[in-house]
């Protein structure tokens, strides 16, 4: 009698998984080293049996049943123990043996994944592969200037300011009445986006950071880093570096005591101050980290107990209005570094975006604001609000930069796009686009994860497991039995090749336009799309 088994609703075949392990039996050696590396245990050690019908040469005799056993691998099939996909197993296995297979069909997983009543969390990017940025192209080309078969030949840098950009007669103004006039920062126009100190392991950290330290100091690539909401090292506050950090502060304020108790010690003043009101990735929620990663020294930086979910609230909680907010927020961090330092938001891209630039265009303070559209990445969100909510950055930076030139500022007030830029892998082209529509620069960050330190999370929902650290790649884990795989010099390394090629490419494009001493922002006659719609929605040239 075979035992009888419990079939539960949620019981699912290795057919209803994505993702399916494919096993060769012939090649494995049985080393173990696919079960000791697989981040979520989607793989088991299993016995095998199976009958055998034999028979003598000699006809007469009766066929006899033999039992062979054999020791392999087996797939769990319990959802909590789903296989992701991160082919983890194929890189360690000295004879090619395993591998993962996206499944045929489309899996049943999807209504399996509400476990005790929870809506399924998942860090990564949606699953929508269509990029409008990508329809864009790029059709004025100057006759009279150097056509840029070679990007090598061209010299000129590529620089975008981060603050308050004011008329010689408006500053002149400004110290008579005031002694004061608004901090300004020439920048690289791609920023490395926020990715808190605790959504990142710290071997992807201290690897980014020295990246951008190398860029500035021996390239002279101003390229600079926000810190995402969490705070930083103490050691990096302290430090000459902490120039080249835009430090984020958000509704939840983790790690902010650190950092107001380090002011005095600073040897330099941060790069600028970003406060974080909304996500592109999950507009209307605060940020989340998950219990997984709260060890003790994340625990140390944010003040808190180790080993708990850090939920931020979904909006500041002393302010009650974009007119408050503004004013309290911006003013107050503008104060704490003596005026010296940018302070800018950053909010979801929405149909609210007008309203909170407007505001900003009234208050003196305010250095420029950063949308984050729809397709930006996050390290925790529910489904829901990842592939239902949010705006696409293009016809949100485009709306925002058209605001202000009719009011006159689109000179003054700089804007920073971000949300899926490069998503699928055309990360200059995709800035360029956005620059030409009215953004002075943009931010990116899970390009960069995918480029330095080799994400295996991918838009067919491969992997995606940043939530609960587990990072197979240790990108994102706060364990050291797994961020120890990362090694941060070969991270800082690829993060220098990332932004050279990226400058390469982009002097590519603007210099056909004729456009080698000054950023093209705005200049979206450059621009054409064979989508009439898109077109006459981005305000651009309808070409087929």
């Amino acid at each position: 009698m075979y035992p009888k088994r419990s079939l539960t609703p949620s019981t699912l075949s290795v057919k209803d998984l994505p993702w399916q392990i494919s096993w060769d039996q012939g090649k494995c050696t049985l080393c173990g080293r696919c079960t000791a590396v697989c981040p979520v245990q989607a793989i088991e050690l299993g016995v095998f049996r199976k009958r055998e019908v034999s028979t003598e040469i000699n006809l007469m005799s009766l066929p006899e049943n033999n039992i062979k056993i054999w020791y392999g691998i087996r797939q769990k099939t319990d959802p909590a123990y789903r296989c992701v996909g991160c082919a983890m197993c194929n890189l360690v296995c000295p004879n090619n043996a395993i591998t993962p297979i996206r499944s045929d069909e489309i899996d049943k997983l999807r209504f399996h994944t509400n476990a005790g009543g929870q809506p399924r969390r998942r860090g990564g990017r949606r699953n929508n592969t269509e990029s409008l940025l990508d329809q864009i192209k790029f059709i004025r080309i100057s006759m009279l200037t150097d056509p840029a078969l070679d990007a090598g030949r061209h010299e000129f840098e590529i620089r975008t300011m981060l603050g308050r950009i004011l008329s010689p007669e408006e500053n002149l103004l400004r110290i008579k009445e005031n002694g004061w006039i608004p901090p300004v920062r020439e920048i690289y126009p791609l920023i490395i986006g926020g990715m808190s100190f605790g959504a990142l392991s710290p071997n992807m950290w201290e690897g980014l950071q020295m990246g951008v330290a190398y860029l500035n100091e021996e390239l002279g690539m101003p390229v600079r880093i926000s810190t995402g909401e969490g705070g930083c090292p103490p050691r990096l506050l302290k430090s000459r570096f902490i120039k080249y950090v835009i430090l984020q502060i958000a509704s939840g304020y983790f790690g902010w005591d650190e950092i107001i108790r380090a002011i005095p010690e600073m040897k330099e003043d941060p790069c600028a101050i970003e406060i974080k009101y909304g996500q592109g990735a999950k507009p209307g929620d605060g940020g989340l980290l998950m219990w997984y990663k709260v060890n003790e020294l994340i625990a140390a930086i944010r003040g808190v107990p180790v080993g708990i979910n850090l939920p931020s609230p979904p909006t500041h909680q002393t302010k009650y209005s974009i007119e408050e907010a503004v004013a309290k927020m911006i003013q107050s961090m503008s104060m704490a570094w003596g005026f010296r330092v940018p302070v800018c938001p950053k909010i979801s891209a929405t149909s609210t975006t007008l309203a909170v630039l407007n505001n900003l265009a009234r208050n003196p303070y305010a250095a420029g604001l950063a949308i984050d559209g729809e397709d930006g990445g996050t390290g925790a969100a529910y489904n829901v609000s990842m592939d239902h909510m949010g705006h696409p950055i293009a016809s949100n930076i485009r709306d925002a930069y058209l605001n202000l030139t009719r009011i006159g500022k689109q000179n003054e007030i700089p804007l920073f796009a971000g949300g899926g830029i490069g998503k699928t892998g055309n990360l200059a082209a995709n800035a360029a686009a956005l620059i030409m529509l009215g953004a002075s620069g943009v931010q990116t960050g899970k390009y960069i994860m995918q480029a330095a330190a080799g994400c295996l999370g991918s838009e067919s929902d491969r992997c995606n497991i940043c939530n609960i650290g587990l990072c197979p790649k240790g990108i994102t884990s706060q364990d050291p039995r797994i961020y120890r795989r990362l090694d941060p010099e070969a991270v800082a390394q690829r993060i220098v090749d990332v932004f050279l090629s990226f400058d390469t490419e982009l002097k590519k494009i603007f210099a056909p336009l004729g456009r080698s001493t000054s950023l093209p922002i705005g200049m979206s006659d450059a621009l054409g799309i064979d989508d009439k719609s898109a077109a006459d929605r981005l305000h651009i040239k309808y070409v087929v």
